[in-house]
């Protein structure tokens, strides 16, 4: 039995979660927030037998794609003006950030 904990951004949660009940696997979904472009990112929380794991991946793997977009950075009021950029910078953003641990105990009541 292996947990597999999956971050997404919020464009691909909803796609993502419809796969897991389309595939028949049951996923706990947690909202989160990521650090670097502060925005909404979704957690999955999936128990899955080992034999399951690579379906599991290969599903986050082909609903998650990167892309790029462009953001404007904040500023920071510390740093000198002439430092700081209001120009957006493109940034890859999407896939999924996934660990996989193994359970030593699940119980589903």
């Amino acid at each position: 039995m292996k947990l597999v904990v999956t971050i997404v951004q919020d464009k691909d949660s909803n796609r993502l979660s419809n796969a897991f009940i389309e595939s028949d696997i049951r996923a706990t979904k947690l909202s989160s927030t990521g650090g670097f472009l502060r925005s909404g990112n979704t957690t999955f929380l999936i128990g899955i037998e080992d034999e399951r794991v690579e379906e599991v991946l290969g599903i986050i793997k082909e609903v998650s794609k990167k892309r790029s977009e462009y953001v404007t950075p904040s500023v920071n009021v510390d740093s000198p003006i002439e430092a700081t950029s209001t120009y957006p910078i493109e940034v890859e953003v999407g896939g999924a950030t996934v660990f996989v641990l193994p359970v030593e105990q699940f119980l589903h009541f």
